[in-house]
């Protein structure tokens, strides 16, 4: 797949098949995200890659998080309420969950390099999902089970998490892309 046709193609999936993906696939989604440009070249991200039981065990953690949305109903609305809790104890059924951490940093100019960063790299992998024909969706990370989120996966007390990916194949009903605003450049001579 041609690049400008991966990022007209590329939206957010949130319904998956079953399908397993195969390792020599997610090292390439890896690797693509790996070869992203960072702030003087620190490269801060790391991806946990879960399958299997321990993608069981992401979702478990996940589900948690819907007891706490109750807290936004009122700012989301009731209909966007009740799509989130079905989201979050499910996770679309996605086979595979990429859970992406970065460094703490004390200073605010640090902290936006790396997220910067590493949105760089997320992008290079949701792209890369796209051109091997999978869907995926980067989800705000639930901050209500971080701790218990970084205990499960070994990450050190010194990185936080960033984002979550689902992905897999898409579901049988993938959705069409949501308009993009067109007036987003001011050209200037």
């Amino acid at each position: 797949m041609e690049l400008y046709e991966a990022i007209e193609k590329r939206h957010s999936v949130r319904s998956f098949k079953p399908d397993e993906l195969s390792r020599e696939v997610l090292e390439r989604l890896v690797r693509a995200a790996s070869l992203a440009p960072s702030a003087m070249n620190e490269q801060p991200w790391h991806f946990y890659v879960t399958t299997g039981e321990t993608r069981a065990q992401v979702g478990e953690v996940m589900s948690q998080t819907t007891t706490h949305l109750e807290e936004y109903v009122d700012l989301i609305g009731p209909e966007r309420h009740a799509e989130a809790v079905r989201w979050y104890s499910e996770l679309g059924n996605a086979p595979v969950v990429i859970v992406c951490a970065m460094p703490k940093a004390d200073d605010p100019f640090g902290r936006l390099n790396k997220q910067l960063s590493v949105g760089t790299a997320i992008q290079n992998l949701l792209l890369a999902a796209t051109a091997e024909g999978l869907g995926a969706c980067s989800i705000t990370f639930a901050f209500w089970v971080r701790d218990e989120m970084a205990g499960l996966l070994g990450i050190p007390d010194d990185d936080e998490i960033v984002t979550i990916i689902a992905l897999g194949y898409p579901g049988d009903e993938a959705p069409a892309a949501p308009p993009h605003k067109a007036d987003v450049a001011t050209f200037l001579d």
